[in-house]
């Protein structure tokens, strides 16, 4: 680990900055990980407020019975981003996790990577950063409370962004597996937060301003029903994010006025998959540039689509990257050849091997 700062950009040395999962946690001990959310959701709302300057395309899946992979690229003409992810929600069965990633900042000027970083537990942070910037113009002004159906490894990092940014202080939980719950009201002991922890979706969404679901099964879902949705409620709906997974009934949706990241992306892998292509949408990005409504009413139901985009995992780079200066925790990853002559490659390892920088086989 490096125990120094150093000047990040640009990157034209033969060393990237690598942040491990262990240093990401230290990131974000150092500054508290509400801060970590707060400042993720900056820049996320930084990068779509210039939106049209991006490089923007669905990402590239490939998919098994198992789960997905898929690569998640973007360039703002200056600095490119992509980040590997997969979604295998049958993994918990062997201890392993749903979602892993890891992700690469670059100058597109040099090609160089100016950053290599671990995003399992970054991507967990930007999701609930982005749910919460997105309720911040879509739920109910002095909004407390909120139910959270899924109680899997994102629904803490949901109630502590919606805590630091909304500024709720009532989370209903509910999980088919009550377990979940009790972890996820164990963790959120000392937040400040009160959790209950409930029996059925119907108890959990009784008197919530925003409904949060955030469930791991890939496969189209009914997690909530029409008659469970009254008026003027935010729905924050996080885990329908593959072609075939929802979570919610298509009437829903009709009775909603619907945010989305980027529709082509949104109507293949969320809940807008139910719809026909032309159904009327709202990007994002216009409501925070003031070119579209958010919330326009009491008794408006707004459900913010959520599938991930690119730009938020590029905007979670470039927070990473901007922080490491001044925490110090990342280590220097020897993974550019850096010959004295840049045509002289083969030269290079030719002269490792004569001043015994290499192993016998």
């Amino acid at each position: 680990m490096s125990n120094s700062p150093i000047d990040l950009l640009p990157s034209d040395l033969a060393y990237v900055p690598f942040v491990s999962v262990d240093n990401m946690m230290r990131n974000v001990r150092a500054i508290g990980v509400e801060t970590f959310l707060r400042g993720i959701a900056r820049y996320i709302e930084q990068d779509f407020l210039r939106w049209e300057s991006f490089d923007k395309k669905p990402r590239i899946p490939a998919h098994a019975p198992q789960g997905v992979i898929e690569l998640m690229p973007t360039s703002d003409g200056k600095t490119f981003g992509f980040k590997y992810v997969n979604g295998h929600p049958g993994n918990t069965r062997d201890g392993l996790q749903t979602v892993t990633g890891f992700g690469v900042l670059s100058n597109l000027m040099t090609g160089y990577p100016m950053l290599f970083t671990e995003m399992t537990i970054l991507t967990a942070l930007r999701t609930a950063a982005n749910s919460a910037l997105a309720a911040k113009y879509l739920a109910p002004k002095g909004s407390t409370t909120m139910a959270i159906i899924g109680n899997g490894a994102q629904s803490d990092f949901q109630c502590l962004a919606f805590k630091e940014m909304l500024g709720l202080t009532e989370i209903r939980a509910y999980d088919i597996d009550s377990a979940a719950s009790l972890r996820l009201a164990r963790n959120l002991a000392s937040s400040g937060l009160n959790v209950t922890i409930c029996k059925t979706p119907e108890d959990a969404i009784e008197g919530a301003q925003i409904i949060t679901t955030v469930t791991a099964d890939k496969k189209s879902a009914t997690i909530l029903t029409d008659n469970m949705i009254g008026t003027g409620v935010h729905i924050n709906a996080v885990g329908g994010d593959c072609p075939g997974k929802t979570e919610l009934h298509r009437d829903i949706l009709l009775r909603s006025d619907i945010f989305v990241e980027f529709p082509d992306q949104t109507h293949i892998e969320g809940e807008f998959q139910q719809l026909d292509r032309d159904h009327p949408v709202t990007e994002l990005w216009q409501v925070y540039a003031g070119k579209a409504e958010g919330r326009t009413s009491q008794d408006q139901i707004t459900l913010f689509d959520s599938v991930g985009f690119a730009v938020e995992d590029f905007a979670a780079l470039r927070y990473v990257h901007d922080l490491l200066p001044k925490t110090g925790y990342f280590e220097k990853l020897d993974l550019l050849a850096d010959p004295d002559d840049p045509r002289d490659l083969y030269g290079m390892v030719l002269r490792s091997a004569a001043n015994g920088d290499h192993q016998a086989a």
